[in-house]
C-alpha cells in the first residue's frame, strides 16, 4: 500500500521541484553548505540525510535528486534494487583528471613497510569507500597479506579486526575494533572526525593510528614533509610520488541521480550555471571538509549518457567491491561458453545450436539475447556472456573496452587447414540501380543511402570516411539527406527511409541495429535499395550474389546482375558488380569473434571442436555458417572456416592501418562514436578487464 501511494506522489513531488536540484546532503555542515548555494542559486534545494544508503534511498523514490559519491557508494547506488547511475565526474586537474590515486600515508621515520602492516592501528576514510576501504583491504588480500578464506568463514570485518590492532573505518559496527579509534560515534558522516579523508588524515595526524588509507591530494601541501607513502614492494616515498607508489589508480567521485535525460540535463545545467559560489571549497564549515564535492576539486566533467556503475568504475575494481561484499559465493563457473545473439532470429539460431551441441554432461553452449551488438560487448565485459563475432567497426569498439579478436571468418575455403593462411578481408563497396543518374561518386550527393547499420564497416565507416574527406566536416545528412542507418537516432534523417519489423502500428523496431528491422546488415541494405527505399546501397562485395540465383529471398524475386553497378569513388562511369576488385571504397578484415583475453583461450579451443561437428563440410542438420530464417545468422553465410587470430594481436593489428587511419578519420565526429566506446574511454584509469 505504501509503495502505490508512493507510486501515486511521485508525479506530484515532480511538478512541485520540476525547476530545483534537490541535493541530498549527509551532515549538518553539508547541509549548511547546500542551503547557503541555494540562497544564491534557487535552481536548488537541500534535503538532510544520515549518511550516503539514506540518500542513495531517497533519490531511487524521488525524495532527493543528486549527491556525489565514491567508488564504493557509486557500486551500491548501480545496484538493481536502487538504479541510480553516475551523470557527472570531478575532475583533480593536470595530477589525475578524472581519477585519483588510492594511496596509504605514514608518518615519516615510523620505521615499518607495507607488509609490515599487520598489528599496527589503522585508520580508514570509511567502511565500503573506495580509496579507504576497497582498495587497501583488496590489495592485502591479493598481495596474502590479509588472511581470509571467504564469505563462508566469517565477514571480512572480522579479518580486518585481527589484522590491525585497533582502527577507525567510519561506518563499521560500534563496539567493533574498526570502531576503537575513532573520535566521535564511528557514523559514515562528518559528524564522526575521522570520516573521509581529512577525517583519516587526521586520524594519522593525532596519533590514533600509525597509517591512513586515502587519496593521493589528501595531505596538506605545509604537512608533506612529515609524511611518506608506503609503496607495495615494501620501500616507501615522498607524498607527492603517489604516480609511483600507490595501492590503485581509480574513477574519481561522481554525481548520480535516476536514469532519466532530462533530470541529468537540469542537474548538469543548474551546476554549471551557478555564480558568486564555490561548489569545490569546504572553508568556514567547522573545519568539515570535502562537503558535496572534494576540496581538490577543479571543474566537474560530463559523462556519456550510457555511463553506468559498472563501466564508470571498471571491472577490476568491480571485482574488487564483489569479493569484499557480505554476500554468499557464487557458484561454480560453468564450462559452457556462452554466446550472445542479437535480435529474433539470432536467438532462435543459437538456440539451435545448444539444443545440438549438448551432451550428456549438460550443455556446451548457453545463449544470451541483447538488443546491439554494444550491449552484447557490454555483457562480454560483465561476464554475462563470453563472445560474439563482430565487424571490424564492432571490433574497434570492442578493443577499445579492453576485448580481443579470438577467431575470424574465413571466405576463401582454399586457404581452410593452412598454417599460413592470408587473413581473411572482403571489400566494401557503393551499390546502385543500373541506368540510375548515380553512374559517379560525386554524383551520390543528395541521393537517399542505405547503410547496413551505423558504426558497421562497409555500410558506414568506409563510405563516410569517404564523405569526409570531402566535406572536411561531420554533417553527414548534408550529404545524404534522408537514409536507413540502423542503429543512429530515431529522430535522424538516417533514420526517414528504414521499414521496422513490419508491424502495422507501434513498430519499436525501426531503425534499431538488430535483424527485426528488415533493412539492417547487408541484405537488409540491399534490400533497401531492391525495394526503393534508396537509391546508394553500402554493403561487401559478396552482398549481391548472397541474395540473388538459388540465394534469392522473396524480396530479391527476379533481381539480376545487370540491374545493378557498383559506384566508384575516382571513376566518372560506374562498372558492373562483378568488377568489385577495382572498384571499392576499401579491402577491409573479415568478421571476428570477440571475448575478454582472460578466457581468450577457452573460445578459441571451444570454437574448434564446434566447427569440427557444424562447419561447412559437415553434414549435421544444423550448420553453423548457415542461416535459414534470415541471413548472417551469428557468422556470415559466406563463411567457409574460423581461423585462430594470433594470441597477443591487438585490435589495432588486426584491423590494420588503413582500416585504423579510416576509424580516426571517423571518430573525429562525437556522433560516429558508439555511447559504449565513449564510456569505456572517457577517463584514463578505466580498468577494462
Amino acid at each position: 500500500m505504501k509503495t502505490l501511494l508512493l507510486a501515486a506522489l511521485l508525479p506530484c513531488l515532480a511538478t512541485v521541484f520540476a525547476n530545483k536540484v534537490r541535493w541530498c546532503a549527509k551532515s549538518p555542515q553539508e547541509y549548511q553548505k547546500c542551503m547557503n548555494l541555494a540562497s544564491v542559486a534557487p535552481a536548488f534545494a537541500c534535503v538532510l540525510k544520515q549518511n550516503s544508503l539514506e540518500c542513495i534511498i531517497a533519490i531511487k523514490s524521488g525524495e532527493a535528486d543528486a549527491i556525489t559519491l565514491d567508488g564504493g557508494d557509486i557500486y551500491v547506488a548501480g545496484l538493481k534494487n536502487y538504479g541510480l547511475h553516475p551523470i557527472i565526474a570531478e575532475d583533480y586537474g593536470t595530477s589525475s583528471d578524472t581519477c585519483y590515486y588510492a594511496v596509504a600515508v605514514v608518518k615519516k621515520g615510523s620505521g615499518f613497510n607495507f607488509s609490515d602492516l599487520k598489528g599496527k592501528k589503522s585508520c580508514h576514510t570509511g567502511l565500503g569507500k573506495s580509496a579507504g576501504w576497497n582498495i587497501p583491504i583488496g590489495t592485502l588480500l591479493s598481495m596474502g597479506l590479509l588472511e581470509w578464506s571467504g564469505i563462508e568463514d566469517k565477514p571480512v570485518e572480522e579479518a580486518v579486526e585481527a589484522y590491525f590492532s585497533a582502527s577507525c573505518a567510519p561506518g563499521a559496527q560500534r563496539g567493533s575494533k574498526l570502531c576503537q579509534l575513532c573520535k566521535g560515534d564511528c557514523s559514515r558522516s562528518h559528524t564522526e572526525p575521522y570520516y573521509d579523508y581529512t577525517g583519516a588524515f587526521t586520524c594519522l595526524e593525532e596519533d590514533a593510528g600509525q597509517v591512513a588509507f586515502v587519496k593521493h591530494l589528501t595531505v596538506p601541501e605545509s604537512k608533506k614533509s612529515n609524511y611518506e607513502l608506503l609503496c607495495k614492494d615494501d620501500t616507501r616515498a615522498p607524498i607527492d610520488s603517489y604516480k609511483t607508489c600507490h595501492l590503485a589508480r581509480v574513477a574519481a567521485h561522481a554525481v548520480v541521480t535516476r536514469k532519466d535525460q532530462a533530470l541529468a540535463d537540469l542537474i548538469w545545467n543548474s551546476l554549471n550555471s551557478v555564480q558568486g559560489f564555490d561548489l569545490f571549497s569546504s572553508d568556514g564549515y567547522r573545519s568539515a571538509k570535502n562537503l558535496m564535492f572534494k576540496d581538490s576539486t577543479t571543474k566537474l566533467v560530463r559523462l556519456p549518457s550510457n555511463m553506468n556503475s559498472f563501466l564508470y568504475l571498471g571491472a577490476e575494481f568491480m571485482a574488487i567491491v564483489h569479493s569484499l561484499k557480505r554476500e554468499e559465493s557464487p557458484p561454480a563457473p560453468s564450462s559452457a561458453i556462452t554466446w550472445c545473439a542479437v535480435g529474433n532470429d539470432e536467438v532462435a539460431k543459437c538456440d539451435m545450436w545448444a539444443g545440438n551441441s549438448a551432451t550428456p554432461e549438460g550443455p556446451v553452449i548457453n545463449c544470451q539475447s541483447a538488443s546491439t551488438f554494444e550491449e552484447c560487448l557490454e555483457k562480454i565485459m560483465r561476464k554475462e556472456a563470453d563472445a560474439v563475432a563482430v565487424d571490424g567497426g564492432q571490433v574497434y569498439t570492442a578493443g577499445k573496452c579492453g576485448l580481443v579478436p579470438a577467431m575470424v571468418e574465413q571466405y576463401d575455403e582454399g586457404e581452410c587447414g593452412k598454417s599460413d593462411a592470408l587473413a581473411s578481408s572482403y571489400y566494401a563497396v557503393a551499390v546502385v540501380k543500373s541506368g540510375s543518374q548515380q553512374s559517379a561518386w560525386e554524383n551520390l550527393k543528395g541521393k537517399r543511402s542505405c547503410h547496413t547499420g551505423v558504426g558497421r564497416t562497409a555500410g558506414w565507416n568506409m563510405p563516410m570516411s569517404h564523405v569526409y574527406k570531402e566535406l572536411n566536416n561531420c554533417n553527414f545528412n548534408s550529404y545524404f539527406p534522408s537514409g536507413c542507418a540502423p542503429g543512429a537516432n530515431i529522430n535522424s534523417s538516417f533514420c526517414q527511409q528504414c521499414a521496422g519489423s513490419g508491424k502495422a502500428v507501434g513498430d519499436d523496431d525501426k531503425c534499431k541495429a538488430s535483424g527485426n528491422e528488415r533493412y539492417y546488415g547487408y541484405a537488409g541494405a540491399f534490400r533497401c535499395l531492391v525495394e526503393n527505399a534508396g537509391d546508394v546501397a553500402f554493403v561487401k562485395h559478396t552482398t549481391f550474389q548472397e541474395n540473388t540465383g538459388a540465394n534469392s529471398p522473396p524480396w530479391a524475386s527476379g533481381v539480376n546482375a545487370d540491374d545493378y553497378r557498383l559506384v566508384c569513388p575516382h571513376k566518372k562511369v560506374s562498372v558492373p558488380v562483378s568488377d568489385y576488385a577495382s572498384c571499392n571504397l576499401g579491402k577491409v578484415p573479415a568478421h571476428a569473434v570477440v571475448t575478454r583475453p582472460e578466457i581468450r583461450n577457452r573460445v578459441v579451443q571451444f570454437l574448434k571442436e564446434q566447427e569440427a561437428r557444424f562447419g561447412a563440410s559437415c553434414t549435421d542438420l544444423f550448420k553453423l555458417f548457415q542461416s535459414e530464417t534470415s541471413k548472417n545468422l551469428l557468422f556470415k553465410d559466406s563463411t567457409k572456416c574460423l581461423q585462430e587470430v594470433p594470441a597477443g594481436t591487438s585490435f589495432e593489428k588486426f584491423l590494420g592501418d588503413d582500416y585504423m587511419n579510416s576509424m580516426n578519420v571517423l571518430r573525429k565526429c562525437n556522433e560516429n562514436t558508439p555511447e559504449l566506446e565513449k564510456s569505456c574511454t572517457f577517463h584514463s584509469c578505466q580498468q577494462k578487464n
